[in-house]
């Protein structure tokens, strides 16, 4: 854990990078990086803050978006390709601002630690299966079955442990998104920017998945879910998408938008 703790501590950057993100630069004749590097600026004055570096996951056709670091200085901003094609300008915004509310609150901060602890668990339990397989290879002995039962109880911690550091990950996310909805709505005057870009969402084929292995460690950090969980109700980091948008939007008919004929 402090291992994976410390391999962060270069902040945002190390997350963005590890992710497949792309740093965006200033004079790009790309019109797409130049919207959003403009409402990452417009943003970070609403929110007081410094304007974080901008990083694009261009292999991503999920729609999805996440702050990282551990302090304002050394905070990113990241955004999939995905959300860049379907999302207009002020669904842009909405999303954006959230982000930044996890930047302001000091959740990345939690989710980067979360981050490393429950590395440094899994990888006990991963250690315990390697000396349990090895302990059941060749003949049978009194060191070979203290092995076994020592790797047996690596992987009760490792894995118990993980089960329940998930459980803590997605509750405190959940709790956090809510906030987070509210902040965007605070900083851009406009709700239904974000409560569109989550229709979106719903009514995209790809959703808010993301194909990268990494989605998984940093799954809490996204604007929604990044991934799919066997108990989605238990281990999901984020509120369902109808509760979000009911309660930034109380007049919605709970109709999603076909996103994939809504391209702007």
């Amino acid at each position: 854990s402090i291992y994976k703790i410390s391999s962060l501590s270069q902040g945002g950057r190390v997350v963005a990078q590890s992710l497949g993100g792309v740093l965006v630069n200033h004079g790009s004749d790309n019109l797409q990086h130049n919207v959003l590097l403009n409402v990452v600026e417009e943003m970070a004055i609403a929110s007081g803050t410094p304007v974080p570096p901008v990083y694009l996951l261009k292999n991503e056709d999920g729609i999805n978006a996440f702050a990282a670091g551990f302090t304002t200085n050394d905070a990113v901003i990241g955004i999939t390709q995905g959300a860049l094609d379907y999302f207009s300008r002020d669904e842009l915004q909405g999303v954006v601002a959230h982000e930044f509310s996890h930047i302001i609150n000091g959740d990345m901060r939690i989710n980067m630690r979360l981050t490393g602890i429950l590395y440094g668990i899994t990888l006990l339990g991963l250690i315990g299966y390697f000396i349990m397989r090895g302990s059941s290879v060749g003949k049978r002995s009194k060191k070979g079955n203290q092995a076994a039962l020592l790797g047996l109880g690596l992987i009760v911690i490792g894995y118990g442990g993980t089960f329940f550091g998930n459980l803590i990950k997605a509750s405190v996310s959940r709790k956090r998104e809510y906030l987070a909805d509210a902040s965007a709505v605070q900083f851009t005057r406009n709700n239904h920017g974000i409560a569109n870009a989550l229709k979106k969402i719903g009514g995209y084929k790809f959703g808010s998945k993301l194909e990268t292995s990494e989605a998984q460690s940093f799954s809490h950090a996204f604007f929604s879910n990044a991934i799919s969980t066997k108990f989605s109700s238990l281990f999901s980091t984020h509120p369902p998408l109808s509760e979000r948008i009911k309660a930034l939007d109380p007049q919605w008919t709970g109709r999603y938008h076909n996103t994939d004929t809504t391209n702007p």
